[in-house]
């Protein structure tokens, strides 16, 4: 690291000159809270004042993008409600209102501001709010910030027009406040702009240290660029791999490292020329500490079974590591790769040949042993079929471990056994699991295990197994679920006693979510959680301020996305419905009685063009030209398609349908977009003698502006598709792994968990 390099680090970001990325996350969070919690400032009116005909135009662009800000939340009036915290959403009211006029007149009145600067900053002002509103989307959202936005951006305009540098307002602002700031291209010309990179840099790679490497290609000449390959290089060695394979300057600046073996390793594997290092990279500690050599991975990486027991060798052996306190580099990198491996050389085949017999459908399956078997079940929860599971893998899996589940267990290190476990209740072969041990004591223990220490891992994903798991277990073992009851009361204590507040809030929601699955109880988890409705949506909620329900359904562009996609469209008829079909990208279904309700729904173009992609994105951006922001989005496609939805998905989205939808990380990512939302699951592949009633009953229900009462609702739509399959179907009141989620970020006032 350069002499520059260390003055940099040392004068931004001291605790980054010392390589270290962590940061006390409390602080954080209190601090944030400060930021967008401050007290809201009453501007004073706005004195009449002439606007110079050449800027008119200007000040119409800012009007226009304030106006799109302030409607998306699906009310185009002069109130932004983004959030359940009424103070938040008047200070970011304030910012997109009066503050935003404010700055109007202060850069249109002032008499230091040239000409030029001023229709820069109006056009700067515009891309601001417009920036805001494109990606509020996102997990951390500059709309939260707004105020703290508009003020710096206010700063900036100040030093900039006194020829002073920039770079002392950046410093201290956070990574959201000061990219918006930063949004307009008009400080280019400052005298602290390259300051402002570096900053900017550094302000990345503490927030998002992921994103760091790609600000750095922008900018490979930046004099803290080495220093920041070498430590997010040892925290992220992928991107290193990721960014290595290329031909540019960042590339070769990353290939220049010549004295960190980690770093010249991983180069090597990205720079290899028969393109086999993917293969390579899961290894990567075991090959950096010489336990295992290319010419190894070579040897099984053409064969699918030779190659799978190697990655399950390797995650055995750094789980083990793990316990001991001793965590691989590229652990994350391995276990991707298993999942991948898991689902396309296993469960992908196994899941196609669902119409076979078993000895056709499982045929891959049988040169695995009892670990590896274990690791395609655990590792394609969500993904794989409930048949694949409870005829195929599962059975195999118990056999070649002789029936027995804690040898099992023992061997592979206890390694996901909670994802196991709950998967294990959603198939029902948990008591035969649990069974097969030697010692019912053990099998006792473990339950114990399950639902203990939960406050000790990390993030939420181990809870949402546990939340998860109670529903399957109380219908078909309620003996094991009024232990479960009673060990997490146990824990809430303890907890409590310990005056651990993270335990605390964990066990408290596990805790009701337990008591509320039995109905005699009486449990309100909307006043007792104080989270949104848990077993209703009113219909109020779902209208625009036009009295208008808009939908938005999503479909993909293979064989089985053409075929649903034009049964879909048989549904509306009988006179209720009328379908526009004149745009070449998406089609528009809508009441002709009753409650005005508009389907909007891209066609599902060829995938292998990337057609379909193309056409959500087209049907997004009309959406939101149009002020139209859906309340109802359904994903029709198979399980691989549904993080493509999520991402283009509404955040105004109350009811949220995933055919296909499983796993901690899908329900967590559908949270993060719309924090309310109401997620109707499926334990596999959807089916089109259960969808299509879901979908009648539903759009039935929203065009008789009938609320959506879950329990009675399920009912009905039990009457209409009870067939095969329907079971797997999970309704929101016992998606308990969602409301865990949504009453754990309330409580705590997390986002990022």
């Amino acid at each position: 690291m350069n002499s520059l390099s260390i003055t940099i680090l040392k004068r931004i970001f001291p605790f980054l000159a010392l390589l270290l990325f962590t940061v006390d996350a409390d602080a954080q969070r209190r601090k944030k809270k400060k930021q967008i919690t401050e007290p809201v400032k009453i501007v004073d009116t706005i004195p009449a004042y002439t606007i110079a005909i050449n800027r008119q135009v200007m000040h119409e662009k800012v009007e226009k993008e304030q106006n799109s800000l302030l409607s998306i939340d699906g009310k185009a009036d002069k109130v932004l409600t983004i959030s359940a915290d009424e103070q938040l959403n008047a200070a970011v009211t304030d910012a997109a209102t009066k503050r935003v006029d404010w700055l109007q007149y202060e850069i249109e009145t002032s008499p230091t501001i040239d000409a030029r600067l001023k229709a820069n900053y109006l056009n700067g002002l515009a891309t601001i709010l417009k920036y805001v509103k494109t990606y509020s989307r996102s997990r951390q959202s500059a709309l939260n910030y707004l105020p703290q936005v508009i003020a710096a951006y206010k700063q900036l305009i100040e030093a900039n027009t006194q020829q002073k540098s920039i770079a002392p307002i950046i410093q201290p602002l956070s990574f959201e406040i000061a990219n918006a700031a930063l949004q307009p291209e008009v400080f280019k010309d400052n005298s602290g702009y390259n300051d402002v990179r570096d900053l900017m840099i550094l302000k990345t790679a503490d927030r998002y240290p992921e994103k760091a490497f790609a600000a750095l290609k922008a900018y490979p000449e930046s004099p803290v660029a080495d220093s920041l390959i070498r430590v997010i290089g040892h925290k992220y060695p992928y991107l290193v791999y990721d960014y290595a394979q290329a031909n540019n300057k960042f590339s070769y600046r990353i290939q220049n490292i010549e004295d960190d073996s980690l770093i010249v390793h991983i180069v090597s594997m990205a720079r290899n020329p028969n393109k086999s290092g993917q293969f390579y990279f899961p290894f990567l500690d075991n090959i950096v500490k010489g336990k295992i050599t290319m010419e190894d991975i070579d040897k099984a990486k053409t064969d699918p079974v030779k190659y799978f027991r190697l990655l399950v060798q390797t995650q055995i052996d750094y789980t083990q590591r793990a316990l001991n306190g001793d965590t691989a580099m590229g652990h994350t990198a391995l276990l991707k790769k298993l999942e991948q491996k898991a689902k396309d050389d296993f469960v992908a085949k196994i899941n196609g040949l669902h119409e076979m017999s078993d000895g056709v459908r499982f045929r891959c399956l049988q040169p695995l042993t009892a670990e590896e078997l274990y690791y395609v079940a655990v590792l394609t929860n969500g993904l794989i079929y409930t048949s694949s599971y409870t005829n195929g893998v599962y059975p195999l899996m118990m056999r070649k471990a002789n029936q027995k589940g804690d040898e099992l267990l023992k061997k592979i290190n206890f390694d996901h056994y909670r994802k196991f476990l709950s998967q294990a209740a959603s198939y029902n072969t948990l008591r035969n699991f649990l069974g097969s041990f030697s010692n019912n004591a053990d099998a006792t223990d473990l339950m114990k295990a399950f639902v203990t220490g939960l406050e000790k891992t990390n993030g939420l994903e181990d809870g949402v197994d546990v939340a998860d798991s109670y529903a399957s277990i109380s219908e078909t073992l309620p003996d094991l679920a009024k232990d479960m009851l009673a060990n997490v009361k146990v824990n809430l204590d303890r907890n409590h006693s310990e005056n651990n507040k993270k335990g605390i809030a964990i066990y408290d929601i596990l805790y009701n979510l337990f008591l509320s699955a039995d109905s005699s109880n009486h449990i309100d988890l909307t006043s007792k959680l104080d989270i949104p409705p848990v077993y209703n949506v009113p219909f109020s909620t779902l209208t625009n301020e036009n009295g208008e329900v808009i939908s938005q359904v999503f479909f993909y562009g293979d064989q089985d996305g053409r075929n649903i996609f034009n049964g879909f469209l048989n549904m509306f008829g009988g006179g209720n419905w009328k379908i526009d079909g004149s745009n070449k990208q998406w089609v528009v279904i809508k009441s002709t009685k009753g409650k005005p309700v508009s389907i909007y729904a891209n066609r599902p173009l060829d995938e292998n063009k990337g057609l379909d992609d193309k056409a959500q994105r087209a049907l997004n951006d009309y959406l939101d030209e149009q002020n139209l922001h859906p309340t109802v989005t359904i994903h029709r496609g198979h399980s691989y398609y549904a993080e493509a939805t999520i991402g283009y998905m509404a955040p105004t989205s109350k009811i949220v349908f995933m055919g296909s939808c499983g796993g901690f990380n899908l329900i967590d990512s559908i949270l993060k977009k719309s924090e309310d939302a109401h997620i109707i699951a499926s334990k596999q592949i959807g089916r089109t003698s259960i969808n299509k009633p879901f979908f009648y009953l539903l759009t039935e229900k929203l065009r008789t502006g009938a609320d959506i009462d879950w329990i009675p609702f399920w009912k009905e739509f039990k009457g209409r598709a009870n067939v095969a399959g329907f079971e797997d179907y999970i309704p929101p009141y016992k998606n308990l792994g969602a409301i865990f989620i949504k009453a754990y970020k309330k409580e705590t006032g997390e986002t990022d968990v």
